[in-house]
């Protein structure tokens, strides 16, 4: 695992990437709870930077250094395994605390740090090369790093696992950029209220179906998978939006986050 050394070449944004860039920024202002953060996260910043898994971290302000981790958020479009997302985001010893912990230590944290997970080869002297095996094993090809390094406020750092093509200074700088809203608006979550409980209790058969509906399956699909009809599902939708207080698909999935509704995985019937 090693990091491009042209990570900080010159970079000029085409047109549509200097809209993407406004559109990222401009939607940020409005991300006041982990439900909008999610739907900025995987809307307006996939355009510039299309990821699997980002983990968002905060730790608390401490001397000029990192102190404690005080929040971590693990975000994703898609389902992934709980063994994997424990790795990944464990608020002890996960891969990305680790990271961020890594970075630090070795100065990192002030520029992005693009990281592959190639197999070194022979014996390397590159640190960073030590959590290739853990990146492979998880199934990732790469991961961008970077962090707001320590600040009065508390500091951040921000893990996108998983990019379709090798981060390079393209990416780095789109999260240079990104960087004080990523930041900001994380710290914005601190101050909200937990989300407001649902109207009534979600069913066990209502959970099953938004799980499939956060891994993309449709109606059809999961009736598929659930022994039901595809108009059966969509009634239960229907139920799930109203109790959930959203309006579609997406809003349904961010919220059964916000809630911790998703947490246990599904279970077929």
């Amino acid at each position: 695992m090693s990091r491009p050394p042209a990570m900080q070449q010159a970079v000029i944004l085409s047109k549509l990437e200097q809209e993407y860039l406004l559109g990222a920024v401009d939607a940020s202002l409005s991300v006041r709870e982990l439900r909008s953060y999610f739907l900025w996260a995987q809307g307006q910043l996939q355009a510039l930077l299309p990821h699997q898994v980002m983990v968002c971290m905060q730790f608390a302000p401490v001397g000029g250094r990192h102190g404690a981790l005080s929040r971590i958020e693990c975000l994703h479009g898609t389902v992934l395994d709980n063994d994997v997302l424990a790795h990944l985001a464990d608020p002890a010893r996960g891969l990305a605390l680790r990271l961020a912990r890594h970075a630090c230590i070795h100065g990192a944290h002030a520029r992005p740090a693009a990281l592959e997970a190639a197999p070194p080869r022979g014996t390397s002297a590159d640190p960073w090369d030590a959590f290739a095996p853990e990146l492979l094993r998880l199934g990732f090809a790469n991961v961008l790093l970077h962090g707001s390094g320590a600040l009065p406020g508390g500091s951040t750092c921000f893990a996108l696992f998983g990019m379709p093509q090798r981060p390079g200074p393209r990416q780095a700088y789109f999260i240079e950029l990104l960087l004080p809203h990523l930041h900001l608006a994380l710290l914005r979550l601190e101050s909200q209220s937990p989300a407001a409980p649902a109207e009534r209790a979600v069913s066990r058969r209502e959970m099953e179906i938004l799980h499939w509906v956060r891994e993309g399956k449709s109606n059809t699909e999961v009736g598929q998978i659930l022994g039901i009809s595809g108009l059966t599902v969509k009634n239960h939708l229907q139920r799930i939006y109203k109790t959930l207080g959203v309006s579609n698909r997406t809003q349904a999935v961010a919220r059964g986050m916000a809630l911790s509704l998703l947490d246990g995985g599904a279970r077929r019937a």
